[in-house]
């Protein structure tokens, strides 16, 4: 299974699956994370947390541990 967390800077991916529960699930749609969005991982931090993407338009940063939990192509 391929997560954001190890897709590469200046790469784009395809969310397929949201795992988790409850309120980070949530937290993850909440920010426009959601099945089917495209997603392009535009720099990490220098100790590899947390990553910044853009997504929908706008420039999102999540911790390395909730990109851990999208499923991506």
């Amino acid at each position: 299974m391929k997560t954001l967390a190890t897709v590469a800077v200046g790469e784009t991916a395809t969310i397929v699956k949201l795992h988790g529960e409850g309120a980070l699930k949530r937290r993850i749609m909440d920010m426009g994370l959601t099945k089917g969005t495209e997603v392009f991982v535009r720099k990490v931090a220098p100790l590899g947390d947390p990553i910044e993407l853009n997504v929908r338009g706008y420039e999102l940063s999540i911790r390395k541990a909730d990109a851990a939990q999208i499923e991506v192509r």
